[in-house]
């Protein structure tokens, strides 16, 4: 085999191995995260970024460099999840920044794009951390550049000293971090990058791959038909589709389009930005839709479904909650939109019917179902700003592991002013719109909420999923851990305990004020129970409990 250069079809046939390589191992790296808690999900993270990227890239046909660029990018940022889904879309940023200006990648070209690749990662991440998925982009990167005019490497040898270089540096990792090596496992991220290289060498070398790319789930935001009787549907095409736009659209444009669009039907979802218009609209005239599209640009992934046909009856109890979801979205967007522009709107990560409960009573215009259990992604957020009609919005990711998503979603919005409070707990997202003074300006907020999440403590309560050992602690599998916001504070056989000592870490005589937000396992006698012990033992503080509702973490509990 002697192929020195990569042209747009292999490319996309390697980009597509790696995506189906990451997505094969993605439970294996969710198990190496340090924290051997139920919610570990690097590898779904990326796992779920990659894939909506190779979506578009399986979309593109005949493809060449610059139309494979744009997929691999635009669906990478926008599916982005969690700390590692963004930056891998990071490193396929700068990745493709480089390569779209080619037909084909020798060497020369693909050492340019892994130096762009790690550039961009670490420009987007404010505190670099050695011993992650960065450091093991830096060392393929260096490798690449060690190697590039070495004319002794052929493509294939290349490429195979890269991955090699990427193994060894991600087997190094336990020494850089500390927390790794007491928990006897390599960075996951790193090992997420890892796979995907792997995979696109296995595509490089010709090996047999399956590169079908599996249709979005309904959770993307294609709705199916609710339970309605044939002569209750107003509308009977349920109609989806993206436009590939010849320009970017002007205001008036979408405003025009989305006016067009509810002229003809109902159940519209319109996401913009500059390159693509995703389209679902009910109607009874699909074919004026579609020629109305037209003028705006090519049209890609049409999917025509007649809400009518008996035999779709089967589809109707899964698209319930679907249904139900997409019309509660719609009518937000109708309300925002009924009203006149706010001065300061608020977006909220939340989980739980009791935290959701909070936040509506707070204010809070739009809440984002996920948080610990599922990371949203870059585009969930897109979507969110898009309901709030607002000048400035909030947004409260409330969760360490999804600060970047809404970074990297605050920086595509140009016609909003998106304001990331970096909240990485519940408690905290509550301080931050506890302490907002509607009289105050955003920045003078900013501060206030700032300010207000500094002073909050937050420890949670859940359970061990594999034996390990961190921060000294010996774990086993099934026990009780309260995890506080840097470290494990306490681990046991008796959960009411482990919670007590947990909390009795976080008091100090500068508290006032204990918060239990009970799960959805948690019995009421038990936290009746909890919260009596907490005033016996802390007179001085004012203990008040509230129903959460969310799984897996049995108490989140946080001291001011």
């Amino acid at each position: 085999m002697d192929i020195q250069t990569i042209d747009a079809a292999l490319l996309s046939k390697m980009f597509l191995a790696g995506a189906k390589n990451l997505e094969a191992k993605k439970e294996w790296i969710n198990e190496l995260n340090v924290f051997p808690v139920p919610d570990g999900d690097t590898g779904t993270n990326m796992s779920m970024t990659i894939i909506s990227a190779a979506k578009e890239v399986a979309a593109v046909e005949k493809p060449v460099m610059k139309d494979l660029a744009k997929a691999i990018s635009s669906g990478s940022l926008r599916g982005a999840r969690g700390n590692s889904g963004v930056i891998l879309s990071q490193l396929f940023r700068g990745f493709t920044k480089t390569i779209k200006h080619y037909d084909e990648i020798d060497k020369i070209v693909l050492c340019e794009s892994f130096q762009k690749a790690c550039e961009t990662a670490y420009k987007a991440v404010m505190k670099p951390k050695e011993g992650t998925i960065l450091t093991v982009a830096k060392g393929a990167a260096e490798k690449a550049l060690e190697l590039s005019c070495d004319d002794s490497y052929n493509m294939e040898q290349y490429i195979a000293a890269i991955i090699a270089e990427a193994e060894r540096v991600l087997a190094l990792t336990p020494e850089m971090l500390p927390v790794l090596k007491q928990a006897g496992v390599v960075d996951s991220g790193g090992q997420g990058l890892v796979e995907v290289l792997k995979g696109a060498q296995d595509a490089f070398l010709g090996k047999e791959i399956d590169y079908t790319i599996e249709a979005a789930p309904a959770s993307s935001g294609v709705v199916k038909i609710s339970a309605q009787t044939e002569a209750e549907i107003k509308f009977g095409y349920c109609t989806e589709f993206i436009i590939v736009l010849n320009k970017p659209l002007t205001e008036a444009e979408e405003d025009e389009y989305r006016a067009f669009l509810q002229s003809m039907g109902d159940s519209i979802v319109l996401v913009a930005d500059e390159e693509i218009v995703k389209t679902h609209v009910h109607t009874n005239d699909p074919g004026l839709v579609l020629q109305k599209a037209l003028t705006f640009g090519s049209l890609s992934r049409i999917k025509i479904d007649n809400m009518r046909e008996e035999h779709q009856e089967k589809l109707i109890k899964d698209a319930e909650k679907l249904a139900k979801e997409q019309e509660k979205e719609a009518e937000e967007k109708a309300k925002a939109a009924a009203g006149p522009k706010k001065d300061m709107g608020f977006i909220a990560v939340s989980i739980g019917e009791g935290v959701n409960e909070v936040f509506n009573g707070l204010g809070v215009d739009y809440l984002i179902e996920g948080g610990q259990t599922m990371n949203p992604s870059t585009e969930d957020m897109l979507n969110a700003i898009e309901h709030v009609n607002a000048e400035h919005i909030f947004i409260f990711p409330n969760n360490k592991n999804i600060i970047l998503a809404a970074n990297q979603a605050a920086m595509l919005v140009e016609d909003k002013d998106i304001i990331v409070i970096p909240t990485k707990t519940i408690p905290q997202g509550i301080s931050a719109m506890i302490n907002f003074i509607p009289e105050q300006s955003p920045e003078e907020n900013r501060e206030n909420m700032l300010e207000a999440i500094a002073a909050v403590k937050t420890g949670q309560v859940t359970y061990a999923v594999r034996d390990t050992v961190i921060d000294d602690k010996e774990i086993k599998e099934g026990d009780y851990m309260g995890i506080g916001d840097s470290s494990i504070l306490s681990v046991g056989a008796d959960r009411e305990d482990v919670t007590k000592d947990m909390v009795a870490q976080m008091i100090d005589e500068e508290s006032s004020f204990i918060c239990i937000y009970y799960g959805e396992e948690v019995l009421p006698e038990a936290v009746n129970a909890l919260q009596k012990y907490f005033e016996n033992t802390y007179p001085e503080c004012e203990v008040e409990v509230q129903f959460g509702g969310q799984p897996i973490y049995y108490y989140v509990i946080s001291v001011e």
